[in-house]
């Protein structure tokens, strides 16, 4: 990816998209190539997350 006006971001602290530099990096995922990419961002991180929680080769319980 090239510069942050062709990248797309997800805010947490505002729970929205933004396009280029706008907060800090601190409080965002990305960058995406796509609107749409930082749209499912938040889902996508969900359904890694409940991946890793099952899989077997890093249960500890």
């Amino acid at each position: 990816m090239s510069d942050d006006n062709e990248q797309w971001w997800f805010c947490l602290k505002h729970q929205t998209v933004e396009h280029g530099d706008s907060c800090a990096n601190s409080e965002r995922m990305g960058p995406y190539a796509s609107r749409e990419e930082a749209e499912r961002s938040l889902s996508q991180a969900a359904e890694r997350t409940e991946q890793w929680d099952n899989d077997p080769k890093w249960r500890d319980d």
